[in-house]
């Protein structure tokens, strides 16, 4: 059992404006999770209490992608998790800087990051949420824990050879040039370790570019149990939480991945995007020109990304969805596609406009989730501390 934020922490959301919060996706959310499980003898017993963490970077609005893969995801965890479970929700700005930033469109950027954790449904009093550059812990565990992971494991990470290569739009890893690499990205790794291990998370709900980082995570979190034992390990192995949405493609290059670093405006779908801005984006997705719809990321990944978007919209096996379409054109899958999306981003949409100028009931939240998340992680630093002899 692991120690719950309980106290002041608990009672600190009781002030808070009340807000109606949105319902989002088309009943996209609508699938619960099975949070019990089934014992040798058939009887139901109950699932250990989870602490689920995950981050986000404020690096702009969020695109198509982030909202079907990451953000209604924990819109999902928070809707099924046990009354038990801790949620703990971050807008990760130290990993921003890991790249050049402009200060001022990082300090906007922070704030609409808060603004769409609430919009899309997010609770503040279920959930903590928080700016992870308000809690100096993630930093100072950082730190010790770069301490004792070794070079040869964060050269084997390929994300940061990636952010580099998005960064410089280059056309892959192999056009990286390493001189430009800082040592903040070479080891935000071991920070991300951090972020997950201050809380002692069980869960970790992460992409399939993220599980490798994951991997390491546990890693360390082994090294350092069995570096400095005692009673009992300091630190649980988190478990992968899978997001279930396969991940969205750029709309101009099915070949990748939907991206906010993508010089192309065009490739993307942003929540902020208006009606009309949805509709011309999607008309003007890359497709083919072979009659029918057919379900081939492969072969045919321009209309393969349309059909995983409107699965992903109505929660529906993208097969089945494919089926649908097998005598139809691509002009009649991009009208659907737009008014499953057009639909998806609509409420979420409405409320972050009505929020992101609300900037003291913003820095209310942000001041609450901060305060509960530095009382939450002082028992881990605190032991931490105790076990390298810094106490």
């Amino acid at each position: 059992m692991f120690a719950r934020c309980v106290g002041p922490a608990r009672n600190a959301t009781a002030h808070i404006s009340q807000r109606r919060l949105p319902n989002v996706g088309i009943g996209y959310l609508s699938k619960r999770w099975n949070t019990s499980s089934t014992s040798s003898e058939g009887t139901v017993a109950p699932k250990p209490p989870r602490v689920v963490f995950s981050g986000i970077q404020p690096t702009g609005i969020p695109h198509l992608g982030n909202f079907l893969g990451a953000l209604l995801n924990w819109v999902r965890l928070q809707q099924t998790a046990a009354p038990e479970d801790e949620l703990i929700f971050s807008i990760v700005g130290w990993h921003a800087l890991t790249l050049p930033q402009d200060p001022v469109a990082l300090s906007n950027a922070r704030r609409d990051m808060l603004a769409v954790l609430l919009a899309i449904g997010l609770d503040p009093q279920r959930s903590t949420i928080f700016h992870q550059d308000e809690n100096p812990h993630h930093a100072e565990l950082a730190w010790l824990l770069n301490c004792i992971t070794p070079m040869g494991k964060l050269r084997r990470m390929t994300t940061w050879k990636t952010r580099l290569a998005a960064s410089r739009n280059a056309n892959d890893d192999s056009e990286v040039d390493e001189s430009l690499l800082n040592v903040g990205l070479f080891t935000y790794p071991v920070l991300q370790a951090a972020d997950i291990l201050a809380y002692r998370a069980t869960h970790v709900p992460v992409g399939e570019d993220q599980k490798q980082h994951l991997e390491l995570a546990r890693d360390i979190a082994d090294t350092f149990n069995r570096t400095f034992k005692s009673d009992s390990p300091v630190f649980p192995l988190p478990e992968v939480v899978a997001t279930p949405t396969r991940r969205v493609r750029s709309l101009k290059d099915p070949s990748s991945k939907m991206s906010k670093s993508s010089p192309d405006f065009q490739s993307r779908i942003l929540l902020t995007d208006t009606d009309d801005q949805i509709k011309s984006k999607i008309r003007g997705a890359v497709t083919d020109s072979i009659q029918g719809i057919t379900y081939d990321p492969v072969d045919r990944p321009g209309a393969a990304n349309l059909l995983d978007i409107l699965a992903a919209c109505t929660n529906e096996d993208v097969l089945e969805v494919a089926k649908r379409y097998a005598d139809k054109g691509h002009g009649h899958l991009k009208n659907d596609v737009t008014e499953a999306v057009v639909e998806l981003l609509k409420e979420p949409r409405g409320e972050f406009e009505k929020l992101k100028g609300e900037t003291a009931y913003l820095a209310e939240i942000a001041q609450v989730g901060a305060t509960k998340a530095r009382e939450r992680s002082e028992d881990v630093l605190q032991e931490v501390r105790k076990r390298v002899g810094l106490v």
